[in-house]
């Protein structure tokens, strides 16, 4: 049978669906999404899971925290953690943004922290992405059960181990300790009354103590936050190894609630 141009059409519209969206029938509103990169990053890492959540019909914005990605220009020793929390409430603010999905991975999660209890008003649901998610006036430093003498320092830059200053752009590039080392504020009631869903990635090299560790993490901010976990099988950078899977689950997280606690 040959087809008719009618049918002709509807196979076409189909096929291109199929190919530019995450499903060919989204059923979910479109969300405006807020996407905090990790340490050393740079909104750069997050082009494919743009593309895939705004073809989706959803609205993203990938900021670059002062000193790294394209702004690696304005590095300097003073750029410290409320530097960056500013960097992500300006955009808020002056892109005028309400309901806002706030995404954070890794270092981002002490960012977006801040940005929580600073506009809790803007947000209508926070990712946090294998990361950071402190209490009020911890650093990254006291997160991570380091500090600045485990690592090489160079002109008020930690010099991280992944970074490779031979490769082109775009890499991931130092970033100013002072950074990890200024305690967040999470005392803002109304942010810790936010919906919040903690993601964590099973990597495929942890050992069974470091699984279980996380595990625990996870287990530990549901039963005291009343956040929902939630896991993805991926290393640490899933934004470029598992960009459709971590889109995906970006786009189901938004329905979730949390689970209310003696201590909320």
């Amino acid at each position: 049978m040959i087809p008719t141009p009618r049918i002709l059409v509807v196979l076409l519209l189909t096929a291109v669906a199929s190919g530019r969206g995450l499903s060919a029938t989204p059923d979910k509103a479109p969300q405006t999404y807020v996407i905090v990169h990790g340490a050393t990053g740079g909104g750069w890492d997050w082009k494919t899971v743009d593309r895939l959540l705004t073809a989706d019909g959803n609205i993203v914005y990938r900021p670059t925290l002062t000193g790294l990605g394209e702004r690696v220009h304005l590095a300097n020793a003073d750029v410290n953690l409320t530097t960056h929390i500013t960097d992500i409430v300006n955009v808020i603010l002056f892109e005028d943004l309400h309901d806002v999905i706030l995404v954070g991975h890794s270092y981002g999660g002490m960012v977006i922290t801040g940005v929580m209890d600073r506009i809790p008003e803007r947000i209508r649901h926070v990712v946090f992405l294998d990361a950071a998610a402190p209490e009020d006036g911890q650093c990254a430093f006291d997160y991570w059960h380091e500090n600045a003498s485990n690592y090489t320092v160079v002109d008020g830059q930690v010099q991280f181990s992944w970074i490779d200053p031979k490769k082109p752009y775009p890499r991931d590039v130092p970033q100013s300790v002072k950074t990890f080392s200024e305690p967040v504020s999470y005392r803002n009631p109304a942010a810790k009354l936010l919906p919040v869903t903690f993601i964590w990635f099973n990597h495929p090299d942890y050992k069974p103590e470091q699984k279980a560790g996380e595990e625990k993490n996870a287990q530990r901010l549901h039963e005291e936050r009343g956040w929902t976990i939630r896991t993805l099988d991926s290393d640490h950078v899933a934004e470029r190894s598992h960009p459709r899977e971590l889109a995906e689950l970006l786009e189901e997280s938004v329905g979730d609630s949390n689970t209310p606690t003696a201590a909320r």
